[in-house]
C-alpha cells in the first residue's frame, strides 16, 4: 500500500470509528485495513481527532503485552464531555452495548506543570514534579468494535485507545509521592470481588505511564497542558462490563469510586 493509499485508509478507518462512536452503534468488523504497527495506529488516531471538536481533557495510558518495538504502553485521547467527578450517587457511565466495554480501577494523575515544546526526554523525578493531584479513579474502557482488544495493541490505539470515560474519586494525599506499591487496589462488580492487586506489578507504575505520555505526546508534537488528566493504567487488570452492572473501585480499603453502566 502506497503512503497515499495508507492515508486515505486511516482517513476512512478514523470516520468510521467517529460515526459510530456519535451513533452509538457498534462495528461487527474492523472497518479498513487492520493496522499491525503502532505508528499506524497512531496515524488513524490522529486522523480521528482531526474529527472531534470535543476538547482533550487528558489521556489513558495502557499496557502492551507482549511489547511492540520494545514499546511497553500506549496512549489515548479522553474527551472533556466523557470525564466526571464521582458524587455521593454513582454516575451512570455509557459503554456501546454492541461493542466492547470494560472498567478498570486506576490512579489518575492531574497535570501541574507547563511542558517545554522542545523536551523529549523525562526522567522520573522530572515526571513526578510535573504532576499536581493524585486521584482514584476508574477508567470506562469502551469502543464500538468488539474485538478492540483481541486483535491487539496497533487496534486499540486506533480507536482511541479504547476509552470512553472517566470517574473521577476522592484524592490523594501525597500527590507523586504516594507509595502506589503499598497501596492494594481492589475492583468489584455486583458486589463480586473481580481484581485486586498492586502497582508493583505494574511496570514502573502510575509515575512511569506519565513518564511515558510525557516523552510520547512531545514526539507526536502535541501539547499537555494544566488541569489535563492522565489516567495511568489498569491496576487490576481490565474487567469486562454489561449495561446495568455496578463498579466500585477501593484503594488502600480507605477510598473508594463508584459507577454504573448504562448504554451509550
Amino acid at each position: 500500500m502506497s503512503s497515499v493509499e495508507a492515508a486515505a485508509d486511516a482517513g476512512r478507518i478514523a470516520r468510521s470509528f467517529v460515526e459510530a462512536r456519535r451513533a452509538a452503534r457498534g462495528l461487527p468488523d474492523y472497518p479498513g485495513t487492520v493496522p499491525t504497527d503502532l505508528a499506524t495506529g497512531y496515524a488513524i488516531q490522529d486522523a480521528a481527532l482531526a474529527l472531534v471538536e470535543e476538547p482533550v481533557a487528558g489521556w489513558k495510558v495502557g499496557r502492551v503485552n507482549p511489547p511492540l518495538g520494545g514499546i511497553d504502553r500506549l496512549a489515548g485521547p479522553i474527551f472533556a464531555d466523557a470525564v466526571f467527578e464521582a458524587t455521593a450517587k454513582p454516575i451512570a457511565m455509557p459503554v456501546f452495548a454492541d461493542g466492547f466495554a470494560a472498567a478498570e480501577a486506576e490512579f489518575l494523575l492531574r497535570i501541574g506543570a507547563d511542558f517545554d515544546p522542545a523536551k523529549r526526554r523525562y526522567t522520573m523525578a522530572e515526571a513526578a514534579a510535573a504532576i499536581d493531584a493524585v486521584h482514584a479513579g476508574i477508567e470506562i474502557a469502551s469502543s464500538p468494535f468488539p474485538g478492540i482488544n483481541a486483535l491487539g495493541a496497533p487496534v486499540t490505539v486506533s480507536d482511541f485507545g479504547n476509552n470512553n470515560g472517566l470517574v473521577i474519586g476522592p484524592e490523594i494525599a501525597g500527590g507523586g509521592a504516594v507509595p502506589f506499591d503499598d497501596w492494594l487496589v481492589e475492583l468489584l462488580i455486583n458486589g463480586e470481588p473481580i481484581g485486586r492487586d498492586t502497582t508493583a506489578n505494574m511496570l514502573d507504575g502510575p509515575i512511569g505511564a506519565a513518564r511515558f505520555l510525557f516523552e510520547a505526546l512531545a514526539e507526536r508534537g502535541i501539547a499537555l497542558r494544566p488541569g489535563q488528566w492522565i489516567s495511568s493504567g489498569a491496576v487490576t487488570g481490565v474487567h469486562p462490563v454489561e449495561v446495568g452492572d455496578r463498579v466500585v473501585a477501593r484503594f488502600n480499603s480507605t477510598l473508594t469510586v463508584e459507577c454504573t453502566i448504562k448504554p451509550a
